[in-house]
């Protein structure tokens, strides 16, 4: 019988605004290009609801990132990058949802407040931007004094190079040439 492989996570996280949709589409594009089989989950979906099951105490995210997550194992999936705004505080019990013998990698993107509010401005429709530009605000005070992932700033920079520093940090873009034109 063969042994499975180890599940491989890349774990993003950061304030509203910081790009994490962004980095983990073009960081899925730089594998593809590059033939690594992985999936990408966006941990928002997973729990996305009113009233919100975390304020209950229901933790319907990790249960709902398990049960996807063992469908992608059943059909040969071991890497997987993960966004969510507080995922690399909640590293312990996403990976625990994860199964066993997991190697996980927490990633926090920064940026300034004014790049946040710039990018938020340009994605938040309706009444709700003034709300999302504080709880961003507060979101990165709180992950900046808990977090020790590895952090990336990702003001002025263009997401291929954000992308690619994080896949070869993770170690999943090893023999592969940093130079992103490579790819």
């Amino acid at each position: 019988m063969r042994a499975e492989l180890p599940t491989e996570v890349i774990f993003i996280g950061g304030r509203s605004g910081v790009g994490k949709s962004s980095v983990a589409a073009e960081a899925s594009h730089l594998l593809e290009r590059a033939d690594i089989r992985h999936a990408v989950i966006e941990g928002d979906n997973l729990d996305q609801a009113f009233p919100q099951p975390w304020r209950e105490g229901i933790d319907l995210a990790e249960q709902n990132l398990a049960a996807i997550w063992r469908n992608y194992r059943a059909i040969g999936y071991s890497r997987l990058i993960f966004t969510n705004t507080v995922s690399v505080l909640e590293i312990p019990s996403l990976t625990a949802a994860l199964g066993e013998q997991v190697h996980s990698f927490g990633v926090l993107l920064t940026a300034s407040d004014t790049a946040t509010a710039d990018r938020l401005a340009r994605r938040e429709i309706g009444t709700a931007l003034q709300e999302h530009i504080e709880r961003s605000k507060l979101a990165a005070a709180r992950l900046d004094a808990s977090s020790t992932a590895y952090r990336v700033t990702t003001d002025g920079r263009p997401i291929t190079d954000i992308a690619a520093e994080i896949l070869h940090a993770a170690g999943w873009l090893r023999g592969v040439s940093p130079d992103t034109s490579q790819l």
